[in-house]
């Protein structure tokens, strides 16, 4: 069974909006947003806390599992048709049990 998996640089509500239409395609058996296992120094007392990097939209890491690979390049489609109405980016990791 394929596996995707895909950051999504937007905000929180973005993020639910996309897992929301991951949810809604017929077939999709999971949808699950991993958590980002990189430690970041961005705590309140950190001495780059404030910067304007700091500032910007979350990333939010989404795993999706499909039955096949027509539902892989259905869920790609639609999740980069809502990403460009929400104006936000959606990267796609390649993973060998899929082609697109």
């Amino acid at each position: 069974m394929p596996v995707m998996r895909m950051r999504v640089t937007g905000s929180d509500h973005d993020a639910r909006a996309i897992g929301n239409l991951l949810q809604s395609i017929d077939g999709i058996e999971h949808v699950e947003e991993v958590a980002d296992l990189m430690p970041h120094a961005d705590d309140d007392d950190s001495s780059s806390a404030g910067l304007p990097d700091d500032q910007g939209p979350g990333v939010h890491e989404l795993e999706v599992e499909a039955p096949n690979d027509y539902t892989v390049r259905r869920v790609r489609d639609a999740v980069e048709a809502l990403a460009h109405d929400l104006d936000v980016l959606v990267e796609f990791e390649h993973d060998e049990d899929w082609n697109s």
